[in-house]
């Protein structure tokens, strides 16, 4: 069976319907990204995942038993750890005492070990243990807010819009860490705008559009679709038709520049 499974699932704020007819599955090991613009429902589908928004219909299975009546605290201690968008650390507070937050549901035995794997893969925290969380750069905030997330041992790690202001040098190691948790056996739900690098570290894909899921399947597949690369990798759908624009592009241009030239 899946390790998660949301079948029919709908999702609102109050008589507002964010999502509906939601039909997912996560496999044991695998990195699942979830496509869709701003406003598409990425972040509500992720909260409601890890139990901060309760399902309007449907149903929610973790390893085969339902957990859409559970809190989130319950949910955290089943094995579903949630990286928020906008990281949300605690800004006043060490970078060992927002890992200690994200520890509350492992056992005192448990703490030391996660404490020591955790500062292994993240070896600018490890250095700076005792820093105000605050005075981080946005990239490094975000390096917290996973190590957070880790410091539960999830079996599923609900990652939200990770990317989202963070310099691009540090958005390709924020990937790279993703790829490298799924190979410690970790299975990853990643909400992403930045569809391409999603798309590229993912094994599967689900497509979000008016609050319904319109598109899904492999990630090469969908990376490889013309109406993929059209809405969300800002190109045609193949290079020889991008190239073609580039040029009339800048012919374009060249006849503005002519113009406005006088003739010389």
């Amino acid at each position: 069976m899946p390790l998660l499974e949301l079948t029919s699932v709908a999702i609102g704020y109050g008589h507002h319907r964010v999502l509906d007819d939601i039909n997912l599955t996560l496999e044991r090991g695998e990195i699942v990204t979830l496509l869709g613009a701003n406003g598409a429902g990425k972040s509500t589908l992720a909260k409601a995942v890890s139990g901060l928004l309760r399902l309007q219909a449907g149903s929610i299975l973790l390893e085969g038993q339902p957990i859409e009546a559970l809190p989130p605290a319950e949910r955290l201690r089943r094995g579903i750890a949630h990286v928020p968008e906008g990281r949300q650390i605690f800004a006043g507070m060490t970078v060992a005492e927002n890992l200690a937050l994200g520890a509350y549901a492992v056992s005192e035995a448990d703490y030391a070990m996660q404490m020591e794997a955790v500062s292994a893969l993240f070896p600018v925290l490890r250095e700076r243990m005792n820093d105000i969380a605050g005075n981080f750069s946005g990239g490094q905030q975000q390096m917290l807010a996973i190590a957070r997330g880790l410091m539960a041992k999830p079996k599923i790690l609900v990652l939200d819009e990770p990317s989202l202001g963070v310099a691009p040098l540090l958005v390709a190691e924020i990937f790279r860490l993703i790829v490298a948790l799924r190979e410690q056996g970790i299975t990853i739900l990643l909400a992403e705008q930045n569809a391409r690098q999603a798309l590229s570290i993912a094994d599967r894909g689900y497509v979000f559009e008016q609050g319904r899921i319109t598109l899904s399947g492999a990630a090469k597949d969908l990376l490889n679709s013309p109406e993929i690369a059209e809405r969300y990798l800002g190109m045609s759908g193949t290079a020889e038709a991008s190239d073609a624009a580039s040029v009339a592009m800048a012919e374009r241009l060249r006849g503005v520049l002519f113009v406005g030239a006088g003739g010389h």
